[in-house]
């Protein structure tokens, strides 16, 4: 295991997104362990880390194609959390979701808009 890289991607993810590797390891731990761990080392360790876009860009981005993908809604959910403690307002993680019925169709932004209301109810901003 490359320890630099795991380090690296669960420090940012314990910052934006504190409860996310902990709620995966649970879920995956009897089955899978390995995989929670790839979560945090490549896209967190490998990707996230990088220069060029700020952590408020890279969740905004995440929750459109998470919309748009229709079919990961816990981690659409993990990912509005996160963009919300990235600075993201909840009117902007809105507008980026009403923007993916252009894209993906109207069923994908109301499942989107549904998971974020979710979220929403369950966040103190």
């Amino acid at each position: 295991m490359d320890d630099k890289r795991f380090k690296k991607g669960l420090e940012l993810l314990e910052k934006y997104n504190p409860d996310s590797f902990n709620n995966l390891k649970e879920n995956l731990d009897v089955i899978a362990p390995d995989l929670a761990k790839f979560v945090v080392e490549f896209p967190y360790g490998d990707i996230y880390s990088r220069p060029g876009l700020d952590m408020k860009t890279r969740e905004m981005i995440t929750v459109a194609a998470l919309t748009a993908m229709g079919t990961a809604e816990m981690q659409l959910k993990s990912h509005i959390k996160g963009a919300l403690n990235a600075g993201c307002s909840k009117e902007e993680i809105v507008e980026i979701i009403l923007q993916m019925a252009v894209y993906a169709g109207f069923p994908a932004a109301i499942n989107g808009i549904k998971a974020a209301k979710e979220v929403f109810e369950g966040s103190s901003e």
